[in-house]
């Protein structure tokens, strides 16, 4: 499997919260992941950042964001150019996938751990 650079936004330490499992997941199959969050801490060997970094080479985005917290990183988002972003259950935005399209950037409306589960991601 092609390792794909993943950016988690809006990761948690807390291992109540799926981004904390998307994170442990993406590790265990080998993807290098980046992520932010609102709070600094460390996941898996994966440190949270609080800032939206420049991060580069990322060829997907998995999203961890309400609606209202989404609009903060639409330039962001775009700014990195991912091969696609996928919009979790819960996270779905119809406004934000139109701005990807007109970018060239693919949204995908999945469950990170579903798509590692079954060898889709």
């Amino acid at each position: 499997m092609k390792n794909k650079k993943t950016l988690v936004i809006g990761a948690s330490t807390n291992p109540a919260r799926y981004s904390f499992m998307a994170i442990n997941s993406l590790v265990k199959w080998e993807h290098s992941v980046v992520a932010i969050g609102q709070k600094e801490g460390e996941v898996a060997g994966v440190k949270i950042q609080t800032k939206q970094i420049p991060f580069t080479n990322i060829d997907t985005v998995t999203l961890y964001l309400n609606l209202q917290h989404q609009k903060d990183y639409y330039n962001y988002i775009v700014g990195l150019q991912p091969k696609r972003v996928v919009f979790n259950p819960g996270t779905e935005n119809p406004e934000f996938y139109q701005l990807l399209k007109l970018n060239g950037i693919e949204a995908e409306v999945a469950c990170t751990l579903v798509l590692l589960q079954t060898k889709q991601y």
